[in-house]
């Protein structure tokens, strides 16, 4: 089938699923494959639960009208993805970055909701299958998109840059994340750059950081409007913290307004960029400031990022999401900023980090001393092999930590955790 035909289909049945679990009545369920599972096993199923078609490219089950036969299903979700995105007559802003993407998105859609009807990429659906599935939400009634974009090889913010075709593009860091993949902190450049080589290229608006110095070599030669926020004259917005225990306080400065001091439900000062950031964009598109106000103040993180938490026995900065060495230490250095009687910290693993992993977590071992923690655990094959000072209590998977803390209960602490996702710290929390 032509993608101009299966995008008939769609626009009758515009609900796309690429899991079987999710099928509710007139979707359309692609049948993506993966390394440990093959969706065409389950297009049957998607069928018999509601599913209007199903997408398929094994040919041994395409039995009836109910099937639609292609060659490649991911490529094919992306190439609808693609077609959807150029009858779409709306400004889509791109957002890239090792650390804080997610969290300025959803800053970002926060503001803009005060006088817009935006789609976002949910949660960090920011990949290959992500973004399609983000463009393929957005509708007639959509009048500002907003797409995340991650990447762990170079090639990939330019690929997704291809579908997207933003109008604006912001990159919020770059710092030593996916290492595996990028090989060094200049390959982490290469693939963000991409955000702004594709801006560049098409007219786009760039919004950065004037403060960040990578960023400004990143942007030199780009012959494209960049809007700046931060420590720039020219800056649209810039901003100071004002307090960061145990919330995010901030005095925001804007070029056309008067100061304005905002408290928020953030936790950490690594935050004022990201808010910024949010802000810069926000203005840009008109947001007006006690908007701006209002949704930042009524916003707090609730995905294992920077999430505080107030368990019957402890309070839980929980930060378990993703974790590289630069966000490590961000969130460490907040941490010890932070005023408590009892202090505890629980560091997992910091993956994808390639041929560096083993120095990057003993950069993190000589920062800990200086934490003034009452208590220290390290969780995961990585810091369990290496050596350490003091008394520091070490488990190789989350579950031997877990059955400690069944014997152990810690309490009327302030707890950090941050790790990689893959090292699941989130499964504590009712421990803890």
């Amino acid at each position: 089938m032509e993608i101009s035909e299966l995008y008939q289909v769609y626009q009758k049945y515009p609900h796309i699923v690429t899991d079987s679990r999710q099928v509710r009545e007139n979707t359309i369920f692609f049948s993506l494959r993966g390394e440990r599972f093959n969706g065409n096993r389950f297009a049957a199923d998607a069928l018999k639960k509601g599913s209007r078609y199903a997408v398929i490219d094994d040919p041994e089950i395409a039995d009836n009208e109910q099937f639609i036969l292609v060659n490649n299903c991911l490529e094919t979700l992306q190439e609808l993805a693609a077609h959807h995105r150029r009858q779409l007559d709306i400004p889509i802003i791109a957002i890239t970055g090792s650390n804080g993407k997610t969290t300025t998105k959803e800053l970002m859609a926060e503001l803009l909701s005060a006088q817009y009807i935006v789609k976002a990429t949910a949660g960090n659906l920011n990949n290959h299958i992500g973004v399609p599935l983000t463009l393929l939400g957005m509708d007639s009634t959509t009048e500002l998109g907003i797409v995340e974009m991650g990447a762990n090889h170079v090639g990939e913010i330019a690929f997704l840059c291809e579908l997207t075709r933003p109008d604006y593009g912001l990159v919020t860091n770059v710092g030593k994340a996916h290492l595996e993949g990028f090989g060094s902190i200049e390959g982490v450049k290469q693939a963000k750059g991409e955000l702004y080589r594709y801006l560049g290229e098409h007219g786009g608006l760039i919004f950065s950081d004037a403060g960040n110095v990578m960023l400004q070599e990143m942007i030199s030669g780009i012959d494209t409007g960049i809007g700046y926020y931060g420590e720039s004259e020219d800056a649209i917005c810039s901003g100071e913290i004002i307090s960061s225990d145990p919330f995010l306080s901030v005095r925001l400065s804007f070029r056309d307004a008067d100061d304005m001091e905002i408290s928020t439900g953030l936790v950490g000062s690594y935050n004022l960029e990201n808010i910024l950031a949010a802000v810069a964009v926000g203005l840009h598109f008109r947001i007006r400031p006690h908007n701006i106000q209002a949704g930042l103040q009524g916003w707090s993180g609730n995905n294992m990022r920077s999430e505080r938490l107030e368990t019957d026995s402890n309070i839980l900065i929980m930060d378990a999401y993703n974790a590289n060495p630069t966000s490590m230490m961000a969130a460490l250095e907040n941490f010890r900023q932070q005023k408590h009687k009892r202090k505890i910290l629980i560091l997992g693993d910091m993956l994808e980090l390639g041929d560096t992993a083993t120095d990057s977590h003993t950069e993190i071992l000589g920062y800990i001393p200086g934490m003034d923690c009452e208590e220290v655990f390290l969780v995961g094959p990585i810091f369990s092999e290496l050596q350490v000072t003091g008394d520091i209590k070490r488990f190789v998977v989350v579950d031997e930590l877990a059955n400690w803390l069944d014997q152990h209960p810690l309490r009327d602490s302030l707890i950090l955790l941050k790790a990689s996702r893959g090292i699941g710290l989130e499964r504590l929390k009712d421990k803890l």
